[in-house]
């Protein structure tokens, strides 16, 4: 059985007109916060994934069809073959286009509307403002569909072309960094749990610099509501509201803790020699980008308060067993966080 994800005390009204809605996926993060939010709303729901980690999930109030995106691969999409009908796919594992493509030709005619979680990551990484209607990065080689960090953007774009070819019955969501209580890349609540325990923090090179994200207790809700409301079109699901750069929101965050917090900026030198990997920190000659979100906020998606999504992810991630956090891999060492603080004050007073 899986802990609920839904905010404690609160019962979403039911829906006017309940569903029935496929998720490709549906396992990871983002997948039960969006399947219990629907199941919530009264909607009837269908699971397809490799049934590895579904098996006893959600009560056993979600249908489970075992395959695999891959069509080569074991059952592959036979589980999803004949004439039955969807109101709403929600695909939240579509990452290589051939699989994407296969999706949709199998289910193109059997659904009135296909919801893509993509990503910011589709823009070209020159664009400092990329709107809906930014152009998208190429995929040079389409014949590879080799995953890697630095193809997941171009893979990722192919896959949103291939969707957006439904016309009107394609809804696109490209959201940030999505982050929140359960976040298993641990990246956010990095920063959460270290400035919360106090003292000298080392922070990024360019505290100036723009951050965004999106909470997942914001995004999925909102996103099941688009298909409730069979809305289309694309979105940048890309908070806060108002712009904060990197030095704003660690200040925000130091708020958390008991103890006087002083942060010190470092030089991507310094992060280069001691080998130190800061979670989220884009380094080289990149510019401050800006993901514009007027369109998600028209199609009301809130983006709460920052001082609300770090409380809840320490409070998640403080009730973790000793094991999980121990699982932490690429944090910064209190060692080589005190050997970079040391090096910029030495430098600082050369």
């Amino acid at each position: 059985m899986m802990a609920s994800s839904l905010a404690r005390g609160t019962s979403p009204a039911a829906a006017s007109k309940p569903l029935d809605i496929l998720f490709l996926g549906g396992t990871g993060f983002i997948g039960p916060y969006q399947v219990e939010y629907a199941l919530a709303r009264g909607h009837r729901v269908t699971l397809f994934n490799r049934g590895r980690s579904a098996a006893g999930l959600f009560d056993g109030k979600a249908e489970l069809l075992v395959g695999n995106r891959d069509s080569k691969v074991d059952q592959g999409l036979s589980a999803l073959a004949g004439d039955r009908k969807w109101d709403l796919v929600i695909d939240n594992s579509g990452y290589v286009p051939r699989h994407v493509h296969d999706s949709i030709e199998l289910l193109k005619g059997r659904v009135r509307r296909y919801i893509y979680v993509s990503t910011v990551a589709v823009y070209d990484p020159a664009n400092t403002t990329p709107a809906e209607s930014s152009p998208l990065r190429p995929l040079p080689d389409p014949e590879n569909e080799e995953f890697s960090w630095e193809r997941y953007g171009p893979l990722k774009a192919e896959c949103d072309r291939i969707v957006q070819a439904l016309g009107q019955r394609a809804t696109i969501v490209r959201p940030c960094f999505i982050i929140g209580p359960k976040d298993e890349t641990d990246r956010f609540t990095y920063w959460v749990d270290r400035i919360a325990r106090g003292g000298d923090v080392l922070g990024p090179p360019d505290p100036k610099r723009e951050l965004q994200w999106v909470d997942v207790r914001d995004l999925c809700p909102w996103i099941v509501g688009l298909g409730e409301r069979d809305v289309a079109g694309i979105f940048n699901a890309a908070g806060p509201v108002t712009p904060m750069s990197w030095e704003q929101t660690l200040a925000e965050l130091a708020k958390l803790s008991r103890k006087p917090v002083k942060f010190h900026w470092s030089t991507v030198e310094i992060l280069d020699e001691l080998k130190i990997d800061l979670p989220l920190v884009l380094l080289g000659g990149r510019t401050s980008r800006h993901f514009d979100n007027k369109a998600s906020l028209a199609a009301g998606l809130n983006y709460r308060p920052l001082a609300d999504t770090a409380a809840a992810i320490l409070e998640w991630w403080r009730a973790q067993p000793a094991d999980r956090r121990a699982r932490v891999e690429d944090w910064p060492t209190p060692e080589k966080e005190r050997a970079a603080i040391e090096r910029l004050s030495a430098t600082a007073a050369g």
